[in-house]
């Protein structure tokens, strides 16, 4: 990797929810065979970017590294995890947060052992958290810490409240781009607020996309020039590139993810390529587990 530096009432179905989720971290906390789970965040500073497909590619490429990963479907308003995928979830995160299900009936399976936590398009009521509804799902969250080894949570475009607190709450943050102008231009607004607002400081970069490895180098370095002028301590990773490849947008008409749909495409070996070079590189422990997840992000 290159390296440049530069409260309402609660609900009584929420009450029970919190209830049986509290009780069910507590037995989980007794458990002395935990393991560090890496929760990373998949975003980007304007839409239409790829990033979703990333997400879905990349959970397949730790799955065939043997890890176990679990995506979280946290563009709340625009979800489209399910459908890259072809799924058709019968219960969502909204049933989580209201109390009408536990997280393990609404988890899905994905490719794979991938499992997956699906949203809802198109509900402008869920488009950010309550303080109760962070508590209820993070307090649930918990108690798969033992289970899982990779959290990827794809998170919508822009700097809206819930795709900077998803942000806060992950470990590692991996940031999307393109070569369109305003791919980069939005990006570096997603890093400023997130530098600026809440002091954070590492941020992994993927060109997705591109015509060539030194146009995915051109694109982060483009990046990392508007991002010169923020203070000391800003540290921006590239973590390498996705061609352009006409086999993803095969794979999306297919509903299918490019690296089971065209195992020997470009793309694939681009994908195995990041998740490797991820999972090589030492985590930022300055973020705990998802202990850390969950204390984060009620502050957010």
């Amino acid at each position: 990797m290159q390296k440049v530096n530069a409260k309402p009432p609660v609900k009584i179905g929420m009450r029970r929810a919190l209830k049986a989720a509290s009780k069910n971290a507590a037995s989980q906390a007794s458990c002395k065979d935990r393991r560090s789970v890496r929760a990373i965040s998949v975003s980007s500073g304007k839409g239409g970017v790829g990033k979703s497909s990333v997400v879905v590619n990349l959970a397949i490429a730790f799955d065939r590294l043997g890890q176990r990963v679990l995506i979280i479907d946290g563009d709340l308003g625009l979800a489209n995890i399910h459908v890259l995928l072809g799924l058709s979830p019968q219960y969502s995160i909204r049933d989580v947060l209201e109390g009408r299900r536990t997280l393990e009936e609404v988890l899905i399976a994905g490719p794979g052992k991938i499992r997956i936590l699906p949203a809802i398009s198109g509900k402008r009521t869920l488009t950010r958290f309550t303080d109760e509804q962070k508590l209820i799902f993070l307090e649930m969250l918990d108690g798969l810490e033992t289970e899982i080894d990779v959290l990827l949570i794809d998170t919508g475009a822009g700097i809206s409240d819930t795709v900077l607190y998803f942000n806060l709450a992950a470990q590692e943050k991996i940031i999307v781009v393109n070569s369109d102008p305003a791919s980069i231009a939005d990006a570096y607004t997603l890093i400023e607020t997130l530098y600026t607002k809440y002091r954070e400081r590492h941020f992994g970069v993927l060109a997705n996309g591109v015509r060539g490895a030194r146009a995915g180098k051109d694109i982060f370095s483009r990046l990392c020039k508007a991002a010169d002028h923020l203070l000391d301590g800003l540290s921006l990773d590239y973590l390498g590139s996705i061609p352009h490849d006409p086999c993803i947008h095969q794979a999306v008409i297919e509903q299918r993810p490019v690296m089971e749909a065209f195992p020997e495409a470009p793309s694939t070996a681009a994908f195995m390529r990041v998740a490797e070079g991820i999972r090589k590189a030492a985590p930022n422990t300055n973020h705990g587990t998802i202990r850390f997840f969950r204390k984060h992000i009620l502050n957010a």
